[in-house]
């Protein structure tokens, strides 16, 4: 068993690379995604590839199933068992509203109230048992679910995190009655305060639990049916892997499986050159997600809200996601105003280039009109659409009621608009967080990244990009580079001054040791295990919760206090010296790291050739800001490494399209990675 491949589910692709390790050859893939069951898109990137599955020593797998299905609304039927008055908790959140502005606004909670079920039992905030549980009301609560059909069961009692103990009673009862295995304690998944925050995750979990179960179990059938034997690997949001076997168990943290692995192999790639601060920046066919890395480590967050009134409290590497694809669509508004998404044509009908009958104008096409895309590549379909039908439509869906004659001004103004989109993204990760954006390096990557790259470093202040080997399989590239990782949460949430280091020390050698459990029961071979601690404060009587690293889980209080206050002070640049510290959450990594990738081999090498010259390919007029430029066309694989050029330039490869702006400089360094400076 000689091949690591990773399988990456995107919108419209699905994406595969494969590693033999022996010879250090890789193969790639790249087929059209199957929404109605993503196993047959994993299956036909598989064959396409040529993949002999027997020979197959790892299989990891990002999927975007879970996320899909939240947004979607196509989730099973849950039932929530809780403490007596406290159903309509999930419903009545934090008292926010759907839309900020205006009159109207709709949200239905996941969990219909007739199946928030309410049970007699009481436990206060400091753990001591008020009111034993009621047994008989769990009991009629479990069979009156199961005879309404319900599929998977939630029990989430209030303070559980400080003592779990009637959440534990109530899951024994269920487990002899339930039909099935789809049964999520709301402690046991988050151990953390906040009992809204914490059922809504548990909420979540349930609603996913047996989607990702039968989709799991369909992929590993088709698997097993073509030979394959080793255990199937699946990311995380964490940005690390965990068993096919037990992924089920706490699906909500699949959630974000996708962008995470795309910014774990930016971390992973960018380290390799030196890069330690980077802002990732992956756009896709349907959508683009940003983050960010700081010293080398994914910024990873416990409090993303994947749409309205859905928070998920488990730790997942912080991207943020917005609607602008290559397939996008470009409308005008009621207003008279061009918008560029969120809506997008996907994989079928896709652009209007694509020849599949699409019919309205996306970022693609605005491209291609700009002579940014290989017209002879992207036609060559089986139903071609010619250039000058594509400039039409976008002339006449678009450009008219703009007021617009000429098909550059329209196309531009396109280009124009989503790049403004995607920078107010990368702004949310780094400028409103309190990073400045010249202090770091875009790490460009998806089908259409590279496109775009240098207009938004050029918008931010970015003074270097990084485009890797592979840009359009960076995701993928993420699933084969990723570490077996588990994290575990505890709540103290008391002031600082009262914490029981004791306490503090104990949780943490607790954590060590689950972690550490969990990666030996999965059986997976790594190569070391990495501890990484942090811990969440706040001052007293503020909301929102401070994240910062320790190195030492004996730490004692005076550090603590220390290390919360240069935080705090380098996040918002402030001191409150009057104002008492408040020890929230405990947190531990666990990083099982596996054996390193060979990056240099996803470019065959004996492409390249010796002179610049040779490894242009064609020219062709292309539109940039200054106007028309007769450009260079290079080809990726030809260029070796250390050779140095300047725009305008395009680099075509099978996954991307890099487009360099007039005076910037490129260059590509050792490991074949392309660094363009503005």
């Amino acid at each position: 068993m000689t091949h690591i491949i990773g399988v990456d589910v995107g919108g419209t692709f699905t994406d595969l690379i494969s590693f033999d390790v022996n010879s250090e050859t890789v193969r790639i893939a790249k087929v059209l995604s199957t929404p109605e069951n993503q196993s047959f898109g994993v299956m036909k990137a598989l064959e396409t590839s040529e993949t002999n599955l027997p020979s197959v020593e790892t299989l990891i797998h990002g999927t975007t199933v879970t996320t899909n299905a939240l947004l979607e609304r196509k989730i099973s039927r849950v039932g929530l068992i809780t403490t007596k008055g406290f159903r309509d908790v999930l419903e009545l959140g934090r008292r926010t509203r759907p839309k900020p502005y205006g009159m109207t606004g709709v949200f239905e909670c996941i969990i219909p109230r007739e199946f928030r079920l309410e049970v007699k039992e009481r436990i206060d905030s400091d753990g001591e048992i008020i009111e034993r549980i009621n047994k008989n009301d769990v009991t009629k609560a479990i069979k009156q679910l199961i005879e309404n059909g319900i599929e998977s069961l939630i029990i989430h009692f209030l303070h559980s995190y400080k003592n779990d103990i009637h959440e534990r009673i109530a899951s024994e009862i269920a487990k002899d009655l339930w039909p099935n295995s789809f049964i999520t304690r709301g402690s046991e998944l988050v151990t953390e305060f906040r009992e809204y925050e914490r059922g809504t995750t548990a909420a979540i979990n349930a609603s996913i639990q047996p989607v990702l179960h039968n989709y799991i179990q369909r992929l590993q059938q088709q698997l097993k049916e073509n030979k394959y034997s080793k255990d199937l690997l699946v990311m995380q949001g964490n940005g690390g892997t965990v068993s096919s076997s037990i992924v089920s168990d706490e699906a909500v943290k699949t959630v974000m499986s996708g962008p995470a692995s795309g910014v774990m192999a930016a971390a992973y790639t960018s380290t390799q050159c030196g890069f330690g601060h980077v802002v990732t920046y992956d756009m896709g066919g349907t959508s683009c997600d940003v983050g960010l890395i700081v010293d080398g480590i994914p910024q990873v967050t416990s409090e993303l809200e994947i749409e309205y009134a859905m928070p998920i409290h488990v730790p997942m590497v912080d991207v943020h996601t917005i609607g602008a694809g290559g397939g996008s669509l470009a409308w005008v508004n009621t207003a008279g105003l061009l918008q560029v998404g969120p809506e997008s044509a996907g994989a079928q009908p896709g652009p209007i280039c694509y020849g599949r009958g699409g019919t309205k104008p996306t970022i693609t096409d605005a491209n291609l009109i700009l002579g940014r895309l290989n017209p002879e590549s992207l036609l060559s379909v089986e139903n071609p659409v010619s250039i000058e039908t594509v400039q039409n439509k976008v002339i006449d869906d678009v450009g008219r009621d703009l007021g617009f004659k000429g098909m550059e001004e329209t196309a531009s103004a396109i280009i124009r608009i989503a790049n403004m989109n995607m920078a107010g993204a990368l702004r949310l990760v780094s400028l409103a967080r309190g990073y400045d954006p010249r202090d770091f390096v875009l790490f460009a990557f998806g089908g259409a990244g590279p496109l775009h790259a240098v207009s938004l470093a050029a918008e931010l202040g970015i003074p270097k990009i990084l485009v890797p080997m592979r840009p359009g399989i960076t995701n993928a590239v993420g699933c084969v580079v990723a570490d077996v990782r588990h994290d575990y949460v505890n709540s103290i949430n008391v002031p600082l001054a009262h914490a029981n280091m004791n306490q503090v020390n104990e949780i943490f050698i607790s954590q060590i040791k689950a972690g550490k459990e969990m990666i030996a029961s999965e059986g997976i071979d790594i190569n070391e295990i990495v501890i990484i601690h942090q811990v969440d404060m706040q001052f007293q009587g503020q909301t929102h919760i401070l994240n910062f690293p320790i190195q030492d889980p004996s730490v004692s209080r005076n550090d603590l206090q220390l290390l919360f206050e240069k935080a705090y002070l380098k996040r918002f640049n402030v001191e409150l010296p009057e104002i008492r510290a408040v020890l929230v959450n405990l947190n531990t990594s666990v990083i099982g790291r596996r054996k390193p990738v060979p990056l240099k081999t996803l470019i065959n090498q004996e492409k390249h050739k010796k002179k610049l010259s040779e490894c242009i390919i064609n020219s062709r007029p292309v539109w940039f800001d200054s106007g028309w430029h007769d450009t260079p066309i290079y080809n990726r694989e030809f260029l070796p490494p250390k050779i140095k050029f300047r725009g305008p330039a395009v680099i075509e490869q099978l996954d991307t399209t890099t487009v360099v702006e007039p005076e910037n400089h490129v260059e590509v360094d050792e490991s074949g990675n392309l660094i363009i400076s503005l």
